[in-house]
């Protein structure tokens, strides 16, 4: 199969090419397409053979969930059977936007994208790319990450294409995905608002919306061995080829402790890749070479971690490193979701600075 690139940078004066993106779609097929979190792979989310494509494509586990994204409201009550009054606060706090709420399902959801739940996850992009080719496909458009299944998740059509190329009919290049990691997940359908997957939308901003004892974050983000409710929970994810390592603790402790370690590991003989901070790398220069260090941003920036983790854990895909070592961050705010997703990345193995 070849796969095509279409660049979208108007998405009025390119119509066509999103009608093209809506016709694949109604028709069983699967395209790749960017939103605001990381770039997802579409499929029909009311057809459950083209659901089946995506599971195939990617090699994903078929009872781990699939969000359904909508382009509008009414989209919503077409596949929710209930909006909660909670979920109605989210939906006019923070749709669209990097959140997906989970509700219980209506029988047109197939029970193939559910993991076998009664409940789905709703997502209303903020990308003007994403929104308008569901509104020219017309239907719900069930999407995970356009990667493969583990891997880490893609934030430029290029990082796609790497995963995907002869996979998939089309990839939709709407540039680099802005917060670069996936939407918060919160389940609707209790009392609370519980956080199932931390992402843009913080626990700190739900808490000021909601009230502080109105939020929870789910047993299985703490390690409990729960049944998931939501994509990302259940298996290993964002991981790169070689293993990582993640340093934790006090930013000004951080730069001794990745030399102390980089020095054991290159004595021991290995080859040590580094994804850190600018504070950091800039202590290792007489260490590790350039090509083997990837810099995530600042300490105390937050967005611009989350923004470029992902293609800092794949830069190492073709280089030599056998070992990875990576700096944690606080858990605070946007904090919480970097940290789980390199907590999955590395398996949790970790050392503290």
């Amino acid at each position: 199969m070849d796969t095509k690139i279409v660049k979208i940078e108007d998405v009025k004066a390119q119509r066509a090419a999103l009608q093209q993106a809506g016709e694949i779609l109604r028709q069983g097929g699967l395209v790749a397409f960017p939103t605001e979190t990381v770039y997802g792979l579409g499929a029909n989310g009311l057809d459950g053979e083209a659901c089946a494509r995506i599971y195939a494509a990617k090699g994903r586990p078929s009872d781990n969930p699939l969000i359904l994204h909508v382009a509008n409201r009414s989209m919503v009550d077409q596949v929710a059977a209930k909006v909660p009054p909670l979920a109605e606060k989210l939906l006019a706090a923070f749709c669209p936007g990097p959140i997906t709420l989970i509700l219980k399902r209506r029988a047109i959801v197939p029970d193939r994208i559910t993991g076998g739940l009664d409940t789905v996850g709703i997502r209303m992009p903020e990308n003007d790319v994403a929104r308008a080719m569901i509104k020219e496909a017309g239907v719900p458009i069930a999407a995970p990450s356009a990667n493969i299944s583990g891997r880490p998740s893609p934030t430029t059509a290029e990082t796609v294409a790497r995963d995907m190329d002869g996979r998939i009919p089309l990839i939709l290049d709407g540039g680099a995905s802005h917060f670069g990691v996936e939407s918060t997940i919160v389940d609707c359908t209790g009392s609370k608002a519980v956080i199932l997957r931390p992402g843009a939308v913080t626990r700190e901003m739900l808490a000021e919306l909601l009230g502080e004892d109105a939020v929870g974050l789910d047993p299985a983000l703490v390690g409990e061995n729960v049944v998931p409710k939501a994509p990302g929970m259940k298996y290993t994810h964002y991981a790169p080829k070689a293993p990582l390592t993640l340093i934790e603790g006090m930013p000004t402790r951080m730069a001794r402790a990745f030399q102390r370690e980089v020095g054991r590991l290159q004595a021991e003989g290995h080859t040590v890749g580094v994804i850190a901070s600018h504070e950091v790398l800039q202590e290792l220069h007489d260490l590790v070479p350039a090509d083997l260090m990837a810099d995530y941003g600042h300490q105390q920036d937050l967005p611009a971690i989350a923004a470029n983790i992902y293609e800092a854990l794949r830069s190492f895909d073709d280089k030599p490193a056998d070992v990875l070592l990576g700096e944690g961050t606080t858990e605070d705010g946007l904090g919480l979701a970097i940290m789980n997703r390199l907590h999955k990345a590395s398996g949790f193995r970790t050392l503290m600075a």
